[in-house]
């Protein structure tokens, strides 16, 4: 079973950026596909973005292409997400998430994901 932990969230203003980080552990880091989640007040979790085992593919949700980008290093057991250009509307609490599944394609649903971390706020001030 593997354990993740987020960090990197805060308070910053619009046009700006952040890059979350989410560290793995208690597992092989390179099975796991893995994605970021947000999910703001009083709206359900929704997807951002993910990325194979590999690194080699990625998916982002239409509302942060362009913006944001995943990516992992396997060799320390991390995922990042560097977030440019941030809106107010990015305001939620981010997510990372680990996928046991191996096959494709990446998995954009919440039920898709076996593990969660305890999530980190971001918000956005216009």
């Amino acid at each position: 079973q593997v354990q993740l932990v987020e960090s990197g969230g805060g308070l910053v203003q619009a046009g700006g950026s952040l890059r979350l980080s989410c560290a793995a552990s208690g597992g092989t880091f390179s099975n796991y596909k893995m994605g970021w989640f947000r999910q703001a007040p009083d709206k359900e979790r929704e997807f951002v973005a993910a990325i194979t085992r590999s690194g080699g593919s990625t998916n982002y949700a239409v509302s942060v292409k362009g913006r944001f980008t995943i990516s992992r290093d396997n060799a320390k057991n991390t995922v990042n997400l560097q977030m440019n250009s941030l809106k107010p509307e990015d305001t939620a609490v981010y997510y990372c998430a680990a996928d046991r599944d191996s096959g494709l394609p990446i998995g954009v649903r919440v039920f898709e994901y076996d593990y969660w971390g305890q999530g980190t706020q971001v918000t956005v001030s216009s």
